[in-house]
């Protein structure tokens, strides 16, 4: 996927359509994750798809939950949702920067063979 320390620097057009790709890989990941998010809210806590949006939107970016939760499976989601969210707020961000850290890397490593 990424190229290996002996080959020379990606060009820059092809470096730009990587970033775009990951981006596109990042995007999917995060809309998975609010889409399941949604579909929890809305069928566990009753709540419409705007507040459902709403909630699932504020607990992947690390707000915290807007809406109270009505029962006790309403709860446990509400929970299980936001450990969830750590994690793929974690992954997105790595997808999201792994083609450029690794250019960076890269670009250290050519300095030190020159």
């Amino acid at each position: 996927m990424f190229e290996h320390r002996s080959q020379p620097l990606l060009p820059k057009k092809q470096f730009h359509q990587r970033v775009l790709r990951f981006f596109f890989y990042a995007s999917a990941l995060l809309g998975v994750s609010l889409a399941t998010g949604m579909m929890g809210y809305h069928y566990t806590a009753q709540l419409g798809w705007v507040d459902a949006f709403f909630n699932a939107s504020m607990i992947l970016t690390g707000m915290g939950p807007v809406s109270p939760m009505p029962t006790d499976g309403a709860k446990i989601f509400a929970g299980c949702y936001a450990l969830f969210a750590g994690l793929a707020f974690l992954s997105v961000t790595a997808v999201l920067f792994a083609p450029i850290v690794h250019r960076l890397l890269h670009l250290i490593h050519v300095d030190e063979k020159n």
